[in-house]
């Protein structure tokens, strides 16, 4: 039984007051035995002077969780072609042909992240299947789109695709026939180098301050092998911590197989704004049409009340389905109605026993007031992403353009949320934006729209004890004796606010402040980054 001591730091912890000043922490076997003044300090096996670490302004919290990962995909992004600062058609060539330049014949070459909706107005036309065979040297390519939900391709996996909903013979494709080009793209990529993207991306997020993530897989985003060798990395004790969700129509039996806490994550109830998939009640501006709807509300139903066949006493199968536009939220809302219906009992209604197993929907980035008030009904868990609106939000972005203003700034509407109780979980839907947590507690707290503002604090809540909470782990993100030892340790170069380091500029005209720098990462004790 050894004891650690971290000492001279300010500490985000109930156990002291907020201006305590510096503080210590001992750890015992993984858990928080004593807090208090470091002059009151005991003596420990070994001590850490956080402040020797991280210098003037030294800060321990709690640990982030990210709430929607996709591992393989984030790590292969780190390692690929990162088309995120293409601005036109020929930077998206070029920046193809020198990468191209440096794989074997034969090899398919994989890139993310264009955002043609960030691109010049006058020229928001991606390259064509035949312009990225040329650039490519007759390679096979796939470049997703920022979302993730469509992508840009080569001939020949286009020709898999054809007479399939979404193919479009210039090689920009959607829906079905997206689905049918990953999973070719995917399959040339060897067991190896999918478990070394996997690290990867592990290891960026410990270096970020992440203790856990919540891995989203199933049909049409992962195979089942490539989840469970996230969740068996997830096991190690070097890397932060793993659960997972699968994403499959009445699969909460072969979730349980896989070792997943719930049956959901990525199960599409829509698409994506970007790709002009997410289910809408009104018509996007840019295109034709309000997207597509791929459950119904008695499918989503069926699916719920297969999870709580699946779950039993103290254990939860959550439901989950990710859904974005407001026409999809509404069906997926209805089928918990329709299984509220079905459930309870012996004077516990229907929507008690919803409320009890904490199902999820993902993203949420159109939601009105009635239906935010049927996730309080059913105590549905919010997976949100704030980064969505910075990088999309206001008056002039991406959502402007597919939905006008006044949608565009109703959108995300997590201060909302949070006001009326809806519980909230934060994440970044890695690659879609990238591993950032304190770019997103930033984010909530500076969304365009100010009346859908959160509090730092509370944004900070939804990102580290929210995560736990929405995966029936009660007992953590938070510091305190008997809990716990999963914290991080952080330089903030902008100075601290009580317990929180400094995000927002003290007058509106100032840059935003630099985010704090993590310097260790520690989960139940142990190190995982430092």
């Amino acid at each position: 039984m050894s004891t650690s001591l971290y000492t001279n730091a300010v500490i985000r912890t109930p156990a002291l007051p907020v201006h305590a000043g510096l503080s210590a922490l001992l750890v015992e076997d993984g858990i928080v035995t004593w807090l208090g003044p470091v002059d009151e300090a005991p003596a420990a096996d070994s001590v850490v002077d956080v402040q020797a670490l991280a210098g003037e302004n030294a800060l321990i919290t709690p640990a982030f969780v990210d709430a929607h990962v996709h591992a393989t995909d984030s790590g292969l992004a780190l390692s690929g072609l990162d088309l995120s600062a293409a601005r036109s058609a020929r930077d998206v060539l070029d920046a193809v042909a020198a990468f191209a330049a440096s794989l074997p014949e034969g090899a398919v070459l994989l890139g993310h992240g264009f955002d043609e909706s960030a691109w010049p107005r006058e020229s928001q036309v991606p390259p064509t299947a035949a312009e990225l065979d040329r650039a490519a040297g007759g390679r096979a390519v796939y470049l997703s789109q920022a979302s993730i939900h469509s992508a840009l391709v080569s001939t020949g996996l286009l020709k898999l695709a054809e007479a399939t909903p979404g193919y479009d013979p210039s090689g920009w494709v959607r829906r079905d026939a997206h689905h049918v080009v990953r999973e070719a793209a995917f399959a040339g990529i060897t067991p190896e180098q999918r478990q070394s993207a996997q690290r990867r991306a592990l290891e960026h997020a410990a270096s970020l301050g992440i203790a856990a993530i919540h891995e989203c897989g199933g049909p049409g985003t992962s195979s089942e092998d490539d989840f469970t060798d996230v969740l068996a990395l997830g096991r190690l004790p070097e890397l932060p911590e793993v659960y997972g969700y699968w994403g499959e129509l009445m699969g909460a039996a072969k979730a349980v197989d896989l070792g997943a806490v719930g049956a959901g994550g990525d199960l599409y109830a829509d698409g994506a704004l970007g790709s002009r998939t997410a289910h809408l009640t009104s018509d996007y501006l840019d295109g034709d049409g309000c997207g597509f709807g791929y459950v119904t509300a008695e499918q989503v139903r069926d699916h719920l009340l297969d999870c709580h066949r699946h779950s039993s006493t103290g254990r939860f199968v959550q439901g989950g389905f990710h859904a974005i536009g407001d026409a999809a939220i509404a069906t997926v809302l209805d089928g918990f109605a329709l299984a509220a219906a079905k459930l309870g009992g012996n004077g516990v209604t229907g929507a008690e026993v919803l409320r009890e197993s904490r199902h999820r929907i993902e993203h949420v980035e159109i939601v009105d007031k009635a239906l935010i008030a049927r996730f309080v009904e059913y105590g549905i868990v919010a997976s949100m992403q704030p980064a969505f609106d910075r990088l999309w939000g206001g008056e002039h972005q991406m959502y402007a353009q597919r939905l006008g203003v006044a949608r565009s700034l109703a959108s995300n509407p997590m201060g909302q949320m949070h006001a009326v109780g809806v519980m909230l979980a934060f994440g970044s839907d890695s690659p879609v934006t990238p591993l950032d947590p304190w770019g997103s507690v930033r984010a909530a707290a500076n969304h365009f729209n100010p009346a859908q503002r959160m509090s730092l604090k509370s944004a900070f809540a939804a990102h580290t004890r929210g995560g736990w909470r929405a995966a029936h782990r009660d007992d953590e993100g938070v510091l305190a004796p008997g809990k716990p030892a999963t914290f991080a340790v952080w330089q903030a170069p902008a100075g601290l606010v009580g317990t929180l380091p400094a995000l927002l500029p003290a007058l509106p005209d100032e840059p935003l402040p630099d985010l704090p720098d993590c310097r260790l990462t520690v989960l139940r004790g142990e190190k995982i980054y430092g």
